[in-house]
């Protein structure tokens, strides 16, 4: 192996490592930043259709941020799509918050949460798997939750279906974290923010669908 060779491996690890850095550092923030916005729509005490019109809103700025993420605004961008992202959780936080160990079920979904996402990183960045072999199971799962949902929430309301839908959804999200995590340590991403989206998405859809699922033993 060549100088010129160790000399490209090493520029490639710093960058790497500088992209992880960034991710996670802007990611930090941003999450941050949602639970101030969440906190402030908690607050305000805002209704479903707020909550569904923000979080239709947050997918139009999410657009428009994975388009300006090569320039300096995208930032701006960034933090517009994730305090939306929060805030539109505000409806639900209420509701669960108003129930018999609401506060703590919140919290216990935010920890448990927390430690499967820092564990799951924490090993795809250690090892440096490459997980991409599971993107497209992960995405097509993904198109069929969704389209469970919506035949669950217009058509069959049922309980029993919500809860298994949640759990598929923990799930998957377990997947994507690993498989978005491997694509910046593998390349694969070479974008800060457009990585921090991902992993923002994953974050929060993994906490959403953990507090749905251990909010079952609940009246509410």
């Amino acid at each position: 192996m060549n100088q010129q060779t160790l000399s490209g491996q090493h520029a490639t690890t710093m960058e790497t490592n500088k992209l992880i850095k960034n991710t996670y550092m802007l990611l930090s923030m941003t999450l941050a930043f949602a639970a101030v916005m969440a906190g402030v729509a908690m607050i305000m005490k805002i209704g479903p259709f707020m909550s569904i019109g923000l979080s239709l809103g947050s997918i139009v700025v999410m657009m428009v941020t994975l388009k300006k993420a090569d320039n300096a605004s995208g930032l701006a961008w960034i933090f517009a799509f994730t305090g939306m992202q929060g805030a539109s959780l505000g409806y639900i936080l209420n509701h669960y918050a108003g129930a018999t160990n609401g506060p703590e079920l919140i919290m216990q979904a935010f920890g448990l949460t927390s430690v499967i996402f820092i564990s799951l990183s924490a090993y795809a960045i250690t090892t440096k798997k490459d997980f991409s072999f599971m993107g497209g199971f992960l995405f097509a799962g993904l198109l069929v939750v969704i389209g469970l949902s919506l035949i669950n929430m217009f058509f069959v309301n049922s309980g029993a279906m919500f809860m298994a839908l949640q759990a598929a959804i923990a799930m998957i999200m377990v997947g994507l974290i690993l498989f978005d995590t491997s694509r910046i340590v593998n390349g694969g991403e070479t974008n800060y923010i457009r990585a921090t989206i991902s992993l923002f998405l994953n974050f929060i859809n993994l906490f959403m669908a953990l507090l749905h699922l251990l909010g079952m033993g609940n009246d509410d």
